[in-house]
């Protein structure tokens, strides 16, 4: 085996991080679920494949971009300085390149078997995050993740426009419990990781308003996700099982936010950010299982 052959795999992974597989397939995996719910029936199969193809590469070609201008920033924080724009190992050139690919792959995908609107949303989704909430908002203001959160919202609703070609309230709403997800999730992040930011120079809530603050919010947020969670509920989009898995997550959710804000420690964030990462897939998940059980 050759020297070039060796390396292969080791470029293919620094490509692969750029893209930030962890949160691209979970962002993926609220899309599948928002095509599932849009149609009473399997979606089809086409819509399903194509549109979680196109959904994924416009996705992981934002995450790439986000990791190129944030290069300076990722060399001084310790989570992320093993990146390859960080450490220089892959070009500006190779980044765009890779980026671009990627999206335009991803939105002749989306337009030539899905459909224009779920190219165009997809696409208004890679500009709001890329460039409105990366290069604008986050290294602005302390509210970045709370303004810039709705890019990050939108996959259930690509999903639904991909089988349904339509953008309608029911898919709004998956966005909304998204959006008032993103803060609490990320807040906690930021608390753990308090160290990292001050290096890196960005203003995020803990370094500016400081901890108890961020604590406090977090907890607020976690109230404002209780009632967000209920609504498909209310509006009947779903049922009693969904309704009853709502409450225990959202519950769960609140009692890591108040330990969390009277007595703090890092591993309870730590704990914190790993369970909303997994309340989001469960509470997807059992919105999709309500959806199948009421069609039987």
């Amino acid at each position: 085996m050759t020297s070039a052959t060796a390396a292969q795999p080791h470029l293919f992974r620094q490509y692969l991080v750029l893209t930030k597989p962890r949160v691209t397939q979970l962002a993926v995996f609220c899309a599948v679920i928002g095509m599932f719910l849009a149609t009473p029936g399997l979606p089809p199969l086409v819509n399903v494949l194509a549109g979680t193809l196109g959904i994924w590469l416009l996705a992981a070609a934002a995450f790439a971009i986000n990791c190129l201008i944030e290069r300076e920033i990722d060399a001084r924080m310790l989570r992320t300085a093993r990146r390859a724009t960080a450490r220089g190992t892959i070009s500006n050139l190779q980044v765009v390149s890779f980026s671009g690919l990627l999206g335009g792959l991803g939105m002749m995908v989306l337009y030539t078997w899905v459909n224009p609107l779920t190219m165009w949303l997809t696409f208004a989704t890679f500009v709001g995050y890329a460039i409105i909430y990366t290069i604008i908002l986050k290294p602005l203001t302390p509210q970045n993740i709370v303004i810039g959160g709705l890019s990050g919202a939108m996959p259930p609703l690509l999903g639904w426009a991909a089988v349904a070609n339509a953008a309608p309230a029911e898919a709004w709403l998956l966005v909304l419990i998204i959006f008032i997800w993103t803060p609490p999730h990320f807040w906690a992040l930021a608390l753990y990781r308090n160290n990292d930011y001050i290096k890196s120079g960005l203003p995020m809530l803990p370094v500016t308003h400081g901890k108890q603050f961020t604590r406090l919010h977090i907890l607020l947020y976690s109230f404002a996700l209780f009632a967000a969670s209920l609504m498909p509920f209310v509006i009947r989009m779903s049922g009693v099982a969904y309704l009853a898995a709502a409450i225990v997550l959202s519950g769960i959710f609140i009692a890591y936010a108040w330990r969390l804000y009277k007595n703090y420690s890092d591993e309870l964030a730590r704990s914190l950010f790993r369970y909303s990462i997994l309340y989001l897939a469960l509470l997807f998940a059992a919105l999709l299982l309500d959806h199948w059980i009421n069609l039987l």
